[in-house]
């Protein structure tokens, strides 16, 4: 039950960010930028924030008519500022829902990667807190709701010395010290969550914690045109005389306050620490099988650092050297952090076909899908080629390419394919052209794969495609997997192109050959 509810929340996220692409471009898909996106509105509440709390009167009596000035004479830019936090606030809720449900449906969970999912609970836990204290401090009518009902969450705890709700019964018992405490929690609670932010990515290398400068700056108009629009307003002075009748609630920070009423407090309790357990264990239920991890093999290892530079989990170092050879480091994976995706193989300057060995070896290998294997599979998928067509794919297992059934090589991650592989394959003549197929553009699974990938075609990063590969003839289709339909139509096209090329080829040379035979009879 759970697979199928992964695949059909994975293929409502494929059609979503297929939109997004087209409306926005594969780089500025927000879809592919929630954890950035996230950061980005801590920023922007943290900002705002401040800058409220510049006007801000803490207290009982002074709390409501400070807020009600900020929004009132000083809309155009205090109010603004109000509802910048308040909109952001609600926007990072939805952001982080999301991002969890996206990483989920990508089974970016399990394995090495339980410790981002881990260490992202407790997150959401901070996030929602720093929201409800955010309320109290407006004290209108929503805030006293809050208050009472929070009072007496908190009562089920024998760890207060007397119950917290007899600070609500009338205005005699509450004090401007319990504001000051609020205060004191809505500063201390944002920073316990930005702290939490930057433990959630220590093992992910290059986080991306800023999104494009184009997307914040659409986000931030955006956010700027909703506060303009529908300004964020209190709801009536607190009187704890009166019980309120009716308030409006966030139902983004506050939809579990009416089941504290209609369940009781012990029932959300179980409800909340039940649910956190629940994605607490998600990462091993049911039990991971891992992959072989990366291997180094020292003597064809020098210390070169791509792999290490190249790895998107931090899984590989460089250590002093223990061979004695004259190398001052050799590269060393952390088998707690591998992921088995083969990037480290494509990054090694010793990956290359060509090399005469009977047992082909590289500096670091994928265990399970060795160089030696790899070139043997492009030997033997080349020869099921058939016709003047003759296109091999190197693919994805996670993208569309990965479901072809003819002329077709799987790795873990097209970034696994040394840009040698290319230039072995068309030099060899074991294929007319070659089409790398890697997973959707905005959402690679091993998160680098795809930028690497280009930038090795593209002659930016080490190793470089040699120049004289033949461009044309290879291509790069990113495809997701429910996108085998455009895939196989980018694939037909480009044996369209490579026919082209053939007929050019030919009429070249017989036209060389015409010259080459009237220049000797004249």
């Amino acid at each position: 039950m759970l697979r199928h509810a992964k695949k059909g929340l994975r293929r409502i996220f494929d059609l979503s960010e297929r939109g997004a692409e087209r409306l926005f471009s594969p780089v500025l898909n927000p879809l592919a930028q929630l954890g950035a996106l996230s950061f980005f509105l801590f920023w922007v509440v943290a900002v705002s924030g401040i800058y409220l709390f510049i006007f801000f009167d803490t207290g009982i009596v002074d709390a409501y008519s400070s807020v009600e000035w900020i929004s009132g004479q000083h809309w155009y830019h205090a109010g603004v500022m109000r509802s910048f936090h308040r909109y952001a606030s609600d926007l990072m809720v939805v952001s982080v829902a999301i991002h969890l449900l996206r990483e989920f449906s990508l089974d970016r969970y399990r394995g090495t990667r339980w410790f981002s999912w881990v260490t992202g609970i407790p997150l959401i836990w901070f996030l929602y807190i720093s929201g409800i204290t955010g309320y109290w401090l407006v004290w209108d009518m929503l805030a006293q709701y809050v208050a009472v009902v929070s009072a007496k969450l908190l009562d089920v705890f024998p760890v207060f010395g007397e119950p917290l709700a007899r600070n609500f019964l009338t205005p005699q018992h509450l004090s401007s010290r319990f504001f000051s405490l609020l205060v004191f929690l809505h500063i201390a609670v944002p920073l316990i969550l930005l702290l939490g932010m930057w433990i959630h990515t220590q093992r992910i290398s290059r986080p991306k914690v800023n999104p494009p400068r184009l997307l914040a700056a659409l986000m931030l108009s955006a956010l700027l045109g909703v506060s303009l629009w529908k300004p964020t307003l209190s709801q009536g002075p607190a009187d704890l005389t009166h019980v309120p009748a009716e308030v409006g609630l966030d139902w983004l920070f506050l939809p579990l306050y009416p089941l504290a009423e209609a369940w009781g407090e012990w029932s959300l309790w179980g409800l909340l620490v039940g649910v956190s357990v629940m994605l607490a264990a998600m990462p091993w239920l049911p039990p991971f099988r891992r992959a072989p991890v990366a291997k180094v093999d020292l003597p064809n290892c020098n210390g070169c650092n791509r792999c290490v530079e190249d790895c998107p989990y931090e899984a590989i170092r460089l250590v002093p050297r223990t061979d004695g050879e004259p190398f001052p480091h050799q590269a060393e994976v952390n088998a707690n952090l591998c992921v088995s995706c083969g990037i480290c193989m494509g990054a090694c300057p010793s990956s290359t076909p060509f090399r005469r060995q009977q047992d082909l070896k590289t500096g670091i290998d994928l265990t399970g899908q060795p160089l030696r294997d790899v070139r043997e599979s492009v030997v033997a998928a080349s020869a099921e080629l058939k016709g003047t067509r003759r296109v091999l794919v190197l693919a994805c297992e996670h993208g569309a390419g990965g479901g072809d059934l003819g002329g077709v090589v799987t790795f873990p991650c097209v970034a696994m394919v040394p840009p040698s592989l290319i230039d072995f394959i068309l030099s060899k003549d074991l294929a007319e052209g070659v089409v790398a197929a890697g997973c959707s553009e905005s959402t690679c699974y091993n998160r680098l794969g795809g930028e690497w990938t280009k930038q090795r075609f593209a002659g930016e990063r080490d190793p470089y495609l040699r120049k004289r590969v033949e461009r044309e003839r290879l291509a790069t289709i990113w495809a997701s997997p429910f996108e085998s339909r455009r895939y196989e139509a980018e694939k037909a096209a480009f044996a369209a192109r490579l026919e082209t090329l053939e007929k050019a080829a030919q009429r070249a040379a017989t036209e060389g050959e015409s010259d080459t035979r009237l220049e000797v009879e004249a």
